[in-house]
């Protein structure tokens, strides 16, 4: 210890940034696991018990459904402003209360209307309580070891359709799809009110200056920097050429990527698989994302940030073209379903880590938030545009090529985003490509 000639003291231990909740990622996978498997797995499952009860349409309640996702990424921009300045706990809770309301709301709803205006609110719940919202707890508070704390929330979550989507099939085949609503948001509610709620309760760090690169995770390799931003520079990170068409890319390849999740067990039963068995294949993709998690920090070491981007946006179009083209037989589909499911799970933590490698953490849950929102968008629209394209098209096959072309341009989008030249900010291998 070194005394100070003003009488304070300092240690090596006092110069360190405080230690993060122990308690915030065990609650946060746990969330995680609950929101996505109740407000957005259930629903491709329970969807044809639903609309078979109901007479409603196919496309009416997907659209419900794709409304949802669409006031998530609208509502996602100031609840991501609140949480930069705030932090996550009042936020994810009063998310976590929306969301079971919501929930119970859609169990109830006696027509379509009501079907509707519940999803809306389920949509400010997502926008509360999913990925991005944990992203950004996870990105302040454990700083330069972000990458590992996100690899772990994102393995969780990927357990969502794996835990939720067999339960859900199960439920549905003995109570109904609206008792399984009900159950399921009794769960919701037991789970995420009381993890966010006193499991978030650290304090808040100081935020680190905006656009201004924070410490690399220590994961990585050492000849691995980041690059301040050009003093010089007058464009805001959101309105530059870089972000926008990386934007872009996200914004293809989420229309892809949703459309391909619920479009797979109505692809799959349309090649001759039971629908316990379709949904099975669901939460087995749920599996390969959290396999694919697990690969993600080893490629992040050993390819350069654009070069990762392209090749994981091409590779979700090729298991995409995959299951457009193999017939059968079911077990195959499985796997390619697993395999898709892998792909996704990177692009996960390849869009959970792109904002704070590029432009740090600073202004993380707001440029987060309109990174993610037009994917998000997109991904609203994919639901309902899946189920209105695949009867003209020919099937859910053609329909799945289509996607894969739709991937292919968002990969093209990506390679196209010289990020290093525009902002000069982007991480940088030695011989390890763009």
């Amino acid at each position: 210890m070194t005394v100070l000639p003003s009488g304070g003291a300092t240690t090596d231990a006092a110069k360190r940034p405080p230690l993060p909740p122990r308690a915030a990622l065990p609650a946060l996978c746990a969330t995680q696991i609950t929101g996505w498997g109740v407000v957005y797995y259930a629903f491709p499952v329970l969807l044809p018990h639903l609309t078979a009860d109901t007479g409603w349409s196919t496309s009416a309640a997907t659209a419900a459904f794709s409304g949802a996702l669409l006031v998530s990424a609208l509502a996602g921009i100031p609840v991501g402003r609140i949480l930069d300045r705030r932090g996550p706990r009042a936020v994810m809770t009063t998310g976590s209360l929306i969301a079971v309301a919501s929930v119970l709301m859609i169990a109830a709803a006696p027509n379509v209307y009501v079907f509707v205006a519940a999803w809306v609110v389920a949509g400010v719940g997502m926008a509360a309580t999913f990925y991005q919202p944990a992203f950004a707890a996870v990105t302040r508070w454990w700083g330069a070891g972000r990458v590992r704390a996100l690899t772990i929330v994102t393995l969780a979550g990927g357990l969502a359709s794996t835990v939720f989507a067999p339960l859900t099939a199960v439920l549905a085949d003995h109570l109904g799809w609206r008792t399984t609503y009900v159950v399921l948001a009794v769960i919701l509610a037991a789970v995420t009110i009381p993890a966010h709620a006193f499991a978030l309760r650290a304090p808040w760090p100081a935020a680190p200056p905006p656009d201004e690169p924070t410490n690399e995770p220590t994961n990585m390799p050492a000849n691995m920097s980041a690059n301040k931003p050009t003093a010089g520079r007058r464009t805001p990170v959101a309105r530059s050429r870089p972000f926008l068409v990386l934007t872009l890319a996200f914004a293809l390849s989420g229309f892809a990527m949703h459309a391909v999740v619920i479009g797979l067990v109505p692809l799959l039963t349309e090649r001759g698989a039971a629908a316990t068995t379709a949904a099975w294949a669901l939460g087995l993709g749920g599996a390969g994302q959290t396999l694919g998690r697990t690969l993600y920090a080893t490629l992040a070491r050993r390819t350069g940030v654009t070069t990762r981007t392209t090749v994981l946006i091409a590779a979700g179009g090729a298991t995409t073209a995959a299951l457009s083209l193999v017939p059968g037989p079911v077990p195959l589909l499985i796997l390619l379903a697993v395999a898709a499911g892998v792909v996704r799970g990177n692009l996960t933590l390849l869009q959970a880590t792109t904002v704070a490698e590029r432009w740090g953490t600073g202004d993380y849950a707001r440029l987060s938030a309109l990174l993610a929102a037009p994917a998000t968008v997109a991904g609203a629209l994919a639901p309902w545009a899946g189920a209105a394209l695949a009867p003209p098209l020919g099937g859910y096959p053609a329909l799945f090529a289509v996607l894969a072309a739709t991937s292919l341009a968002a990969a093209a989008a990506a390679a196209a985003a010289t990020l290093g030249a525009a902002a000069g900010t982007r991480l940088r291998v030695r011989g390890g490509g763009a």
